[in-house]
This record gives structure tokens, sequence and C-alpha cells, in this order.
């Protein structure tokens, strides 16, 4: 039974950006071993239940947060 969540790829992405911010010029291609470590590990049999996904909107705060400076200032409207 698949545990993955759409979210999953968001949290995917927002580490190897923090590869790709951590090593900048010094490794500039380290990103590349992070994404073969991702699709290695995701032909792996999994061994167990996944953690709970985060909350979307706690997940969108989340980007906000590790984007470039004054973008977390604006946060969209919720519709309800």
């Amino acid at each position: 039974m698949e545990h993955r969540d759409p979210s999953d790829l968001v949290l995917l992405h927002m580490a190897n950006a923090g590869v790709v911010n951590a090593t900048g010029d010094a490794a500039p291609d380290a990103w590349r071993r992070v994404v073969a470590l991702m699709i290695q590990s995701r032909e792996a049999p999994a061994r167990g239940p996944l953690p709970a996904s985060p909350e979307h909107d706690a997940l969108y705060k989340a980007m906000l947060r590790t984007g470039p400076a004054g973008i977390g200032a604006h946060e969209p409207e919720k519709s309800g």
C-alpha cells in the first residue's frame, strides 16, 4: 500500500534546495547526488508506515519562509 502524499514532492524539492543553497559554488553539482539518492530510495521496498504528512497550510508557510526575502510578508487570502 502506498502511503505517499502529493506534499512529499514539495518536501523533496525543499530538501534539495537546502543542499543547493548550502553547497553553492563550493560543490555546485552536489544536488545531483542528492536527487540520485532520492530516486534510488524510491526503488527500495517500504520498511514500515511513513510519518504523517505536514498540513498543506503549514508546508505553504514553510515554503514562503525559505524563499527570497520579502515573499513571506504576503500571505494569500483564505477562501471560505
